[in-house]
């Protein structure tokens, strides 16, 4: 695949080469990590919608549900702490898993990181396809979440290394990509497996986990390490060969002495938990916890978590709700390309701007749709065709603005703009705050939903207003930057130049 040649980045490097098909196939391989993230998310909320696997796993919830009449509280019908643990507690693995996952990928490399990932992850899916209790249930989801730990702390950083600086937003989005595709076949899964008679789809669904984790455990067997990672693990002749091989061209002596002093500097920090910690990270810190929670508190993860029992919630059909549920994942997919096609051209700020604004304008459409039907009492009567298709549509809508926007930069920001020395422990952090408010919000979520009612989106719209006005004040805009050039923008910009000018007049003192 013929590419472009150097282009001057924002810090006035210019590293040659071109956009090779083997970065190519080296992104695409490493993205379909986010598959396994992406099913999950998706498969949880139809299984959990479907009778003949709440009736086998949770009886009170499966009675619950069907003694709700259309005159009762739709709002809290699947209210149940035991039923969100199941979703959730993934989540907490993940977190946990995540904290190990660190130290495996400084030492061991990115590569390795991401083979136990899917591993971990198709173990996790075939006890959770053969699961005859909720213990076994609850076993396969840890292993679940320790394979997507593994995955969404490796990936990001390993396309970040990977790709050339001009492309490196588009390519760090595969992964964001691979986890829409992956939601969008959990729901088409979910579709048809909830019409099997005999009432065991279910284990097909979560059962089918296993094809995703063995397509990237196997793929990592086609991929090396990041020039980077080879670098940490003093690799120096593999690392330079590596650099050579995805960059097209022998001459990369600019790119490679730049990436082999940034990883002296690492091998300098003998405990990069506490290093983080320091002064001079303190502004690429605070964006590694603030852009996850952020992220989370969008409500997305909601709507992809539990779409079918939402949408069954407002009066929805069952086969209705998983079909709702899979038209939002097909527009979560195709707006997922257009935030590829246009992050490395408008950048990362102007994304996370629009796709604010029009999730705001989504929710206050959705709160007054269902505050008009359904009140405070739940009871919604007969829900006309015109009530469906606009709920569904906002929700398109908002979904779109997400996937374009916080979804895919949400994992791209916190894995590009540290240096190399804490970059694991820094993505780590990143990954355990997500996984931290996914439990969250997984768990609370129905509670939250028979409380707030249809001021549930309101909770949410109230959060994009805030993490909106943060992002416009003070992120700096990273895209067309080299990864190890990065610390610049933080050091030009007015909030946050502070922070470095010790540093600097440090190093002035001894030149003197």
């Amino acid at each position: 695949m013929a590419g472009g040649g150097g282009v001057t980045s924002g810090s006035g490097k210019n590293y040659p080469g071109k956009f090779t098909s083997k970065v190519f196939f080296t992104c695409i391989v490493a993205a379909s990590g986010g598959l396994i993230f992406g099913y999950d998310l998706g498969i949880s909320g139809g299984v959990t919608s479907m009778d003949s696997f709440l009736e086998k796993f949770f009886p009170k919830v499966y009675r619950k549900e069907i003694s709700v009449k259309p005159s009762d509280d739709q709002y809290c019908k699947f209210d149940s702490q035991t039923l969100t643990l199941f979703t959730s507690s993934l989540y907490l693995a993940a977190l946990l898993s995540s904290m190990t996952a660190s130290r495996i990928t400084r030492g061991l490399g990115r590569r390795m990181t991401m083979m136990l990932g899917g591993l971990f992850f198709a173990i996790g899916a075939v006890i959770n396809g053969f699961a005859e209790n909720v213990l076994m249930l609850i076993i396969g989801r840890v292993l679940l979440g320790f394979g997507i730990g593994f995955a969404n702390q490796s990936v990001p950083i390993y396309l970040s290394e990977i790709a050339p600086f001009k492309y490196r937003g588009a390519m760090n989005i595969m992964f964001q990509l691979s986890i829409t595709i992956g939601i969008l076949i959990a729901n088409l899964l979910n579709y048809f497996t909830a019409k099997i008679e005999g009432g065991w789809g279910w284990r097909l669904s979560l059962g089918g986990a296993v094809v995703p984790g063995l397509v990237f455990f196997f793929g990592c067997f086609f991929l090396t390490d990041s020039p980077n990672s080879l670098l940490e693990r003093n690799k120096f002749e593999e690392a330079k060969v590596q650099l050579q091989k995805i960059r097209g061209i022998d001459n990369v002596e600019e790119e490679f002495n730049d990436l082999a002093k940034a990883s002296e500097a690492a091998k300098l920090v003998q405990n990069p938990w506490r290093e983080i910690l320091t002064r001079k990270y303190r502004p690429q810190l605070i964006f590694a916890v603030l852009i996850p929670l952020f992220q989370q508190l969008t409500g997305m993860n909601v709507f992809v978590f539990y779409a079918p029992v939402l949408f069954k919630s407002m009066g929805f059909g069952n086969s209705a709700s998983l079909m709702s549920a899979l038209i939002t994942s097909v527009v979560n997919f195709f707006a997922t390309l257009v935030s590829i096609a246009t992050v490395d051209k408008y950048g990362r700020r102007t994304l996370f701007l629009e796709g604010g604004l029009q999730m705001l304008l989504c929710q206050f459409v959705m709160t007054v749709s269902i505050a008009s039907k359904f009140g405070t009492s739940g009871n919604p009567g007969e829900l006309p065709l015109w009530f469906s298709m606009l709920v569904v549509i906002a929700m398109c809508v908002y979904i779109a603005g997400f996937a374009w926007s916080w979804g895919p930069l949400g994992w791209l920001v916190p894995s590009e703009i540290f240096p190399l020395e804490i970059r694991s422990a820094a993505q780590s952090i990143t990954v355990a705050v997500n996984m931290i408010f996914t439990f969250c919000i997984a768990q609370v979520f129905t509670t939250m939903l028979c409380n707030l009612k249809f001021g549930l989106f309101i909770f949410f719209a109230v959060c994009v207003v805030g993490m909106s006005i943060f992002i416009y004040k003070f992120l700096p805009e990273t895209k067309g930057v080299p990864i190890e050039e990065m610390t610049t923008v933080w050091k030009n910009h007015p909030r946050w130049s502070k922070y470095f000018v010790q540093k600097d007049l440090s190093c002035e003192m001894g030149k003197l």
